[in-house]
């Protein structure tokens, strides 16, 4: 019963953490809504994988968790720098101190 609360209260942040993604205001909140309801997916899985007695979902929980965190991280690289080959540095127009 425990286990069915918390997929509901999991359903219910997923909306919220979908309804920032399409509000906004800025780019940035998007991409950390869209970071939030990556990381309470891998949390679904979890659940649904000890509630099904399937205890390798948790593999694929933390593989997407890697890749969720990875593709946040490019996609911040991709809106700073304007590509994902720049080593880092400073971006285009930006002068040192």
């Amino acid at each position: 019963m425990m286990f069915a609360a918390a997929t509901v209260g999991l359903i219910v942040a997923m909306a919220m953490a979908l309804i920032r993604a399409y509000v906004g205001p800025t780019l940035y909140d998007r991409i950390l809504a869209v970071n939030a309801f990556g990381t309470k997916t891998v949390l679904m899985i979890a659940v649904l994988g000890f509630l099904m007695g399937r205890p390798e979902f948790l593999d694929i929980a933390l593989v997407y968790a890697l890749i969720n965190f990875i593709g946040t991280i490019a996609v911040l690289k991709f809106f700073r720098y304007g590509d994902l080959g720049r080593a880092g540095g400073k971006a285009e127009g930006e002068e040192g101190i």
